[in-house]
C-alpha cells in the first residue's frame, strides 16, 4: 500500500490537475477530498485537452477507480455535465463513485452566493458564485442536503420544502429577489438523482477496503493552501480545507494511512482574486508571465494575478502541510529571462520577517525582500531528464529546495504529460 497527497502551495493553480494526471497512472484510487465546481483542472493528453472540475484526473486511466469524497459539495447539474463531456471526448467513465455523504450545491446557493458578492461591492471576496460557501454555511449549520437524501425522495422534499422557505425569507427581505419554487427544485433536482443514484454510495468503506488490499491510493485538492478557510489569507479563501489535513474529514481515512504529501508549486506565483500579493508584478514582468504561461482560470477564465516566486508561501505551505516533496510546474515560463528573483522575506515595520502572516492587514503592509538568480536563456519544454536542464535552472530549483528543507520529485516544463521529469517515484 501507498498513499499519497496532492496539496496546491499557493493560491491555487499551481497545476495539480497535470501533476494528478501523472501519479494517477500508478494508482489504483484517486479520491476528491474537498471544494466544489469553483475550482478546475487542465490535463493535455496526445494533443488533447480535458478540463475537469469535479471528477478526478485519474478518470482518463480506464483501470483507476475515482472517487468523490464526503468534504466536497456536488452540483449535481455540473457532474452530469462532465460525465457527458468525457464521453463526448470518447472517455469511458468506469469505476466512478460518490460519497453519500457529500452535501449538495442547491439552487439557492449559488443566488446567495451572487447576491452576497452584489451587496458587498468593493469589499467582495471574489467568489466564483457557484454556491460554495453557502453549501458549506449550511452543513456546518446542519441544514445541508446530502447525496443520500436523492435516494429517498420524501426525505429529500421535506428537507428541501423547510429549507427553501427559510432561505425564501432570506432571499425576499435581504436581497430584495423573486423567491424560489421549492416544488420546481424538487423536480428539477429527483431528474438528478435517476442519472447518477448508482454511483452513491459509503465511500469511506470503498477507500478502507482498497487500502486494506494494499492498493495505492493518491488523493487530490482543489485551490492551494493560501484559500484554506483554516490557514489561508482569512477572509479572502475558500470554504474548506485544500491543505492536506482536510484529507482525513474530507474522506473517512485515518491519518496513519498519509504516507506522502507532495506540494504542488508553480516556478513563480499567481493569484486569482481579491486580497494582498507582496511580489504582485504589476509590469511588462508580469504580463509576460500571465501571457506566456497562459494564466486564466479554469473555470471562470479570470486573469490571474502574477508576481516573482515567494518562499515564504512555501515555506509555510511545507509547515502546515507536513510536505515531503516539491512538484515544480511551469518552469519553462520563465525560460529567456535574464534574471529571475525570489522573495525570502517580508520587510514589515522597518523589520524583516521570514514566517508568513496570514492576516490580510499585516500581509498587505509587507514588501518582499528578494534574492536575484541569473536566468537562463535555453528552451526546456523538450528537455527530459534533470541532468539536460540549464546550469542555472538547476541552480534555480535547488535554491529552493534548499530554502524550505523539502526535495524537488517532479519537474514540469509545459502542459503536457511528456514535458516532465519525475526524479522520485511517490506511489511505487
Amino acid at each position: 500500500m501507498s498513499t499519497v497527497v496532492v496539496v496546491g502551495t499557493q493560491w491555487g493553480d499551481e497545476g495539480k490537475g497535470k501533476i494528478t494526471d501523472l501519479i494517477s497512472e500508478q494508482a489504483d484510487v484517486v479520491v476528491r477530498y474537498q471544494g466544489g465546481n469553483n475550482a478546475g483542472h487542465t490535463v493535455v493528453v496526445d494533443d488533447v485537452t480535458y478540463k475537469l472540475h469535479l471528477i478526478p484526473s485519474g478518470i482518463l486511466y480506464q483501470d483507476t477507480k475515482c472517487v468523490i469524497g464526503n468534504g466536497v459539495v456536488v452540483d449535481p447539474k455540473v457532474l452530469i455535465k462532465e460525465l457527458n463531456y468525457l464521453k463526448e471526448k470518447g472517455v469511458k467513465v468506469t469505476d466512478f463513485y460518490i460519497s453519500s455523504k457529500a452535501n449538495l450545491i442547491m439552487p439557492y446557493h449559488r443566488l446567495l452566493d451572487k447576491a452576497e458578492e452584489v451587496r458587498k461591492g468593493d469589499g467582495k471576496i471574489g467568489t466564483t458564485g457557484k454556491g460554495i460557501g453557502p453549501v458549506y454555511m449550511d452543513k456546518i449549520g446542519r441544514f445541508g442536503i446530502r447525496m443520500e437524501d436523492l435516494l429517498t425522495p420524501e426525505i429529500f422534499a421535506a428537507k428541501v420544502k423547510e429549507v427553501v422557505e427559510l432561505k425564501n425569507l432570506i432571499i425576499e427581505k435581504v436581497y430584495d429577489i423573486e423567491p424560489l419554487d421549492a416544488d420546481e427544485i424538487i423536480e428539477e433536482y429527483m431528474g438528478y438523482a435517476e442519472e447518477i443514484k448508482e454511483l452513491i454510495t459509503d465511500t469511506s468503506v470503498l477507500i478502507n477496503q482498497e487500502l486494506a488490499a494494499d492498493k495505492n491510493v493518491l488523493f487530490e485538492g482543489a485551490q492551494g493552501t493560501l484559500l484554506d478557510i483554516d490557514h489561508g489569507t482569512y477572509p479572502f479563501v475558500t470554504s474548506s480545507n485544500p491543505t492536506a489535513g482536510g484529507v482525513c474529514s474530507g474522506t473517512g481515512v485515518g491519518p496513519t494511512k498519509i504516507e506522502e504529501v507532495l506540494g504542488i508549486v508553480k516556478a513563480y506565483t499567481t493569484r486569482v482574486g481579491e486580497g494582498p500579493f507582496p511580489t504582485e508584478l504589476e509590469d511588462q514582468v508580469g504580463e509576460h508571465l500571465r501571457d506566456k504561461g497562459h494564466e486564466f482560470g479554469t473555470t471562470t477564465g479570470r486573469a490571474r494575478r502574477c508576481g516573482w516566486f515567494d518562499a515564504v508561501i512555501l515555506d509555510y505551505a511545507v509547515r502546515v502541510n507536513g510536505l515531503t516533496g516539491l512538484a515544480v510546474t511551469k518552469l519553462d515560463v520563465l525560460d529567456g529571462m535574464d534574471e529571475i528573483k525570489v522573495c525570502t522575506g517580508y520587510r514589515y515595520q522597518g523589520e524583516v520577517i521570514k514566517e508568513f502572516p496570514t492576516r490580510d492587514d499585516i500581509l498587505a503592509e509587507c514588501e518582499p525582500v528578494y534574492e536575484t538568480l541569473p536566468g537562463w536563456q535555453e528552451d526546456t519544454t523538450q528537455i527530459k531528464s534533470y541532468d539536460q536542464l540549464p546550469e542555472n535552472a538547476k541552480k534555480y530549483l535547488d535554491y529552493i529546495s534548499e530554502l524550505v528543507g523539502v526535495e524537488v520529485s517532479i519537474v514540469s516544463v509545459g502542459p503536457k504529460r511528456k514535458e516532465t521529469m519525475i526524479l522520485r517515484d511517490l506511489l511505487a
